[in-house]
């Protein structure tokens, strides 16, 4: 059974449980299948040999996910090509699209936990106990070699992470 972390995250204040590893900056990132805005699978190594940001949120039809998502997408410009940038969250891939879509993101990709949990539940982020599974609010970066360079998982659901410091590992990691 996988680990469960009590009290690191708070819900409007309230205690909740997460499902999976603490993982720390040296890790190794864990490998994950999730599903794309084309229902197909995608895996650690799909996501490609460059710098990564996985931008968890609980989900974007929420305010807070939405300025995260809306942030990093229009921060993310200035590195071009050098990252690539994911939204995980439980939402249907057909949700996540229509958010894009409709905010005019093309910068990040959506992918989608709600088939297993597995990136939840292998980085640490899955919350149980409540009536339906959401994602914590977690921010990683990932360097070429899947070595996590950044970690943070915010301890308030409804509060936003720390872009500063997110932006300044993607910068260290990009070696600009």
């Amino acid at each position: 059974m996988a680990d469960v972390r009590k009290g690191e995250v708070t819900m409007k204040g309230n205690p909740v449980e997460l499902v999976g590893p603490k993982l720390k900056p040296g890790d190794a990132a864990p490998d994950f299948k999730v599903v794309n805005e084309g229902l197909e699978a995608v895996t650690l190594k799909e996501t490609g040999n460059k710098i990564r940001l996985f931008s968890v949120v609980p989900s974007l039809d929420t305010p807070i996910c939405s300025i995260q998502t809306k942030r990093f997408a229009d921060s993310l410009n200035a590195f071009g090509e050098k990252v690539a940038a994911y939204t995980i969250s439980l939402d249907l891939p057909f949700a996540m699209k229509r958010f894009c879509a409709d905010n005019k993101i093309q910068n990040i990709t959506n992918l989608s936990d709600t088939h297993n949990h597995s990136f939840g539940e292998h980085y640490g982020v899955l919350i149980q106990g409540l009536p339906i599974p959401l994602l914590a609010r977690a921010i990683f970066v990932v360097d070429a070699s899947n070595t996590i360079q950044y970690v943070e998982i915010v301890p308030e659901i409804i509060i936003e992470p720390n872009y500063d410091a997110a932006l300044a590992a993607i910068t260290a990691a990009v070696g600009a």
